[in-house]
């Protein structure tokens, strides 16, 4: 295996972005209920995350068909560290409580794309 720095360093040798964010992958522990019981303040924190500038991107996943919410969800943090990030997951309301259980990587953005349409007189925006 790689070590983790030694990747990163050899990613920007090549001319890779190399930003490393972090992602949760967050799974239902308790019942639906527990769940949605759970939900108002977890959406308070991410909001407030993302005030901050600590939350990149948020939200729920389908199951394999796409046909279907089964409560999964992805949370992608902007972090020091991995502890960093593992305590601001810790902290996810919906986490706390037990309703979610996570799992938390270190993920390496290189390559890829994001577009963002703003109007200035109507302040409209769009992010693709």
């Amino acid at each position: 295996m790689v070590a983790w720095s030694d990747y990163k360093s050899e990613a920007k040798s090549r001319g890779a972005l190399a930003l490393e964010l972090y992602v949760a992958h967050s799974t239902p522990a308790k019942a639906p209920e527990d769940v949605k019981a759970s939900l108002p303040d977890h959406l308070a924190y991410q909001a407030q995350l993302e005030r901050s500038g600590k939350l990149a991107f948020a939200g729920p996943m389908s199951d394999e068909t796409g046909e279907h919410m089964q409560g999964m969800g992805l949370i992608i943090y902007r972090a020091d560290s991995l502890e960093v990030a593992r305590k601001l997951a810790e902290e996810d309301p919906m986490h706390k409580s037990g309703a979610r259980s996570f799992v938390l990587r270190r993920w390496m953005i290189n390559e890829g794309s994001l577009n963002l349409s703003v109007g200035l007189s109507t302040g409209m925006s769009a992010l693709s």
